[in-house]
């Protein structure tokens, strides 16, 4: 659903639709024959959104793309993000003006190719006595950060009063308030944009495989051109050939470089984020706030849905996404920052419906001091056998990382790149022109409030299509969770124009049930499981070993240590 304080705007006129209706044209067994019988230009690993940019923006300059990520598209890193498009009002204080710059822009695009899944959200930003940062600093950094984005962001940022504060946002904490400032930033669906944006290199010509991890790197003539491949689901193995290979795994970057050059140094230092959810109604807060940690760091109170989350920390950690986990002391240090901000709340573990942890992979070279002080601009580098890496980055500057591989990558051809503009094309759903018309007509379709802008922003022009599946069985409509937006009929339409394979890909990636049920979905996996084994012939030990996958995979992502 849309965040509080996220006005509808038009799209842009000069914005051009997708060529094509975004649903994937191959079965998987087809992909995966395709993916070995032929010879492609580059192949990506990683489906993350780094990998989904470059797919994206080489298949749009012409060339035959094939894409593999080990797990689910999203999966790591890239479903587990404040779940912000931002220019990074943060990296100011350790000045990163560049990137600041960039990430204005990128958000600005796309606020217009996905006006669906990239929502303006207003930002307050109280200043309380004693703050480390305090109300004349923040109001010179939010005049450069206006400056920055050329002025054309959604609105320039304003100074709060005391009182302002208070009334934008009555449930802070007014003890030593003494004002503060508003400005906009943007609020998406991390996992989603990462999966438009891989629907839209998959319409554009490119060749993707989920659940398909490299186990090798194939060489000729002292140059890897191409890598051996697992499909994890069915266990099948083949290889894949292509000319340029493309090392876009984020966390588990070092883990290629060194098939490729066992000797090779780190280029990838992790910071680890954390972010819980708790209920929306125990913070109160109306939209999103941004404040100093007790340690002075900064984070983010969001509105999201029926939740509020509250993240981020950030420690440099050497886990991998398949290992790292929230603390108990890392959910200790949420809490009581929230409960400085919001003493009513009264926080404790108990309120916490779900922790998640993530890891952002910063390039080595570009680190200095703490993680949090490092710089999040990327890194392109070609290795001694021709694998092009990728490190750092951030999720709003994904476009703009992807143009600069394609870049390295048409070099490496020797092939004269042709000029797209891809910020000038929509995500798949993000053709709207008005998002306000969509949702009225969403409403009278399915008759609830909630269920329709969930699939208008979710899903953009292309709810149409999830909502048709009703009218051939309306038990499609019925919801998955009592009081949750979501319905059956997206199950069926995550699988047969998504790419989702498992429970998990359903229910943590292609909607947010397991992040706002205490349970996980742990209670609808079974259901779940049913309508997914009717499409893709499980048999009844298939839909229990499924289920039994599942609780695992929850286990993993939001269990919380000692």
């Amino acid at each position: 659903m849309a965040p509080v304080g996220s006005p509808h705007r038009a799209v842009e006129s000069e914005l051009t639709p997708p060529s094509v209706t975004p649903t994937p044209a191959l079965t998987r067994t087809a992909q995966i024959a395709r993916l070995g019988q032929r010879r492609f230009d580059v192949l990506v690993v990683g489906g993350g959104i780094t990998g989904a940019g470059i797919a994206r923006d080489a298949a749009r300059r012409g060339l035959d793309v094939a894409l593999v990520e080990r797990d689910d598209f999203a999966s790591g890193t890239s479903s587990r993000s404040s779940r912000l498009v931002h220019g990074g009002v943060r990296y100011l204080e350790h000045g990163h003006l560049r990137l600041v710059f960039e990430s204005s822009h990128e958000r600005r695009v796309l606020l217009r190719i996905a006006p669906h899944l990239v929502h303006p959200l207003a930002f307050t930003w109280p200043v309380y006595e004693g703050a480390r940062i305090p109300r004349w600093k923040l109001r010179a950094g939010l005049m450069l950060y206006d400056l920055l984005a050329l002025f054309r962001n959604v609105a320039p940022h304003r100074g709060l009063s005391a009182t302002g504060i208070t009334e934008a946002e009555p449930m802070l904490s007014r003890r030593g308030l003494l004002g503060g400032a508003q400005y906009y930033d943007a609020a998406t669906d991390d996992a989603r944009l990462t999966l438009a944006t891989i629907l839209d290199a998959a319409v554009s010509g490119a060749t993707v495989l989920n659940h398909a991890g490299v186990t090798a790197l194939r060489e000729e003539d002292g140059k890897v051109r191409g890598a051996s491949v697992i499909e994890r689901l069915g266990g099948r193995s083949f290889d894949i050939a292509a000319s340029c290979v493309v090392n876009a795994t984020g966390p588990w970057t070092d883990d290629l470089r060194r098939m490729e050059d066992p000797g090779a140094s780190p280029a990838v230092l992790g910071s680890k984020g954390v972010h819980i959810a708790v209920p929306h109604a125990r913070v109160g807060n109306r939209g999103a706030i941004t404040l100093l940690a007790q340690d002075g760091r900064v984070m983010f109170v969001l509105p999201a849905g029926p939740c509020t989350i509250i993240g981020t920390t950030e420690t440099e950690t050497v886990e991998t996404p398949d290992q790292v986990r929230a603390t108990r002391a890392d959910v200790d240090y949420l809490l009581a920052s929230a409960n400085r901000a919001f003493p009513e709340a009264a926080l404790s573990a108990d309120d916490v419906i779900a922790a998640w942890a993530g890891i952002r992979p910063l390039a080595a070279k570009a680190h200095s001091g703490d993680a949090n002080s490092a710089s999040r601009e990327h890194l392109v580098e070609t290795g001694p056998r021709g694998v092009i890496t990728v490190t750092g980055g951030k999720l709003t500057t994904y476009r703009v990382i992807a143009r600069d591989v394609v870049d390295v990558v048409f070099g490496a051809l020797a092939r004269r790149s042709p000029r797209v503009r891809t910020e000038l094309i929509a995500l798949p759903g993000g053709e709207v022109r008005d998002l306000d018309a969509e949702l009225a007509a969403a409403r009278a379709a399915t008759g609830t409030d909630d269920i329709a802008a969930w699939l208008v922003h979710a899903y953009g022009g292309a709810w149409h299509q999830v909502w048709a599946r009703t009218r051939s069985d309306a038990s499609l409509e019925q919801r998955l969770v009592h009081g949750l937006p979501y319905v059956a009929a997206e199950v069926t339409h995550a699988v047969e124009a998504e790419f989702a394979c498992t429970v998990a890909d359903v229910l943590v990636r292609r909607l947010h049930v397991a992040f706002e049920t205490r349970d996980h979905g742990a209670s609808v996996a079974p259901r779940v499981a049913a309508l997914m084994a009717a499409l893709l012939g499980w048999t009844d030990r298939g839909v229990s070993s499924a289920v039994a996958e599942y609780t695992a995979e929850i286990a993993r992502l939001f269990a919380i240590e000692p």
